[in-house]
């Protein structure tokens, strides 16, 4: 298995994989409207037998804590194809795009995900317990690429208009 940035090749095999993945099309527009808003930071597919099997995307997030932006990422989507999930794939995504993001000066990364998954890669709610959000909760998460990037008294999280949030 490979993983590698995405193409423009991709792109169909993206859409089939993220909708057999959840099921429907939010998802797929989510990544349709990121991309034509320029706010792409990475994408990254795992291509394995020459298909794709797995794709994550992140995305500019706008984080500010005490008074300071935070150079931050939020991670959404990530979907691996249904019948090759459980098999370390959505892992090796997120670890190379964390890697990635992390030689690119990022600070932060943020994620609306499942409690159970991602705290294994240091994600936290309590990084994100202070922030002014649309969301909250245990699958509201925080990873700080940086140590003590997301450690303050009071900030905010500012989704770009294209999440609905």
């Amino acid at each position: 298995m490979t993983i590698r940035e995405e193409t423009e090749a991709d792109f169909v095999e993206i859409v089939v994989l993220t909708r057999a993945a959840f099921g429907g099309d939010y998802e797929v527009e989510l990544i349709e409207k990121l991309r034509a808003a320029g706010l792409m930071i990475l994408s990254l597919v795992a291509v394995d037998g020459g298909s794709t099997v797995g794709h994550i995307f992140f995305s500019e997030l706008a984080v500010e804590v005490d008074g300071r932006r935070v150079k931050a990422a939020a991670l959404a989507p990530m979907a691996v194809r249904p019948d090759r999930q459980r098999q370390g794939i959505g892992s090796k995504l997120i670890e190379t795009g964390l890697e990635s993001l992390r030689n690119h000066g990022y600070e932060a990364v943020i994620v609306l995900g499942h409690p159970n998954y991602y705290p294994r890669f240091g994600f936290s709610p309590a990084l994100t317990a202070f922030l002014t959000a649309p969301f909250n909760g245990k699958a509201f998460m925080g990873l700080e690429l940086v140590p003590g990037s997301l450690s303050g008294q009071k900030g905010s999280v500012t989704y770009p208009k294209v999440f609905g949030a």
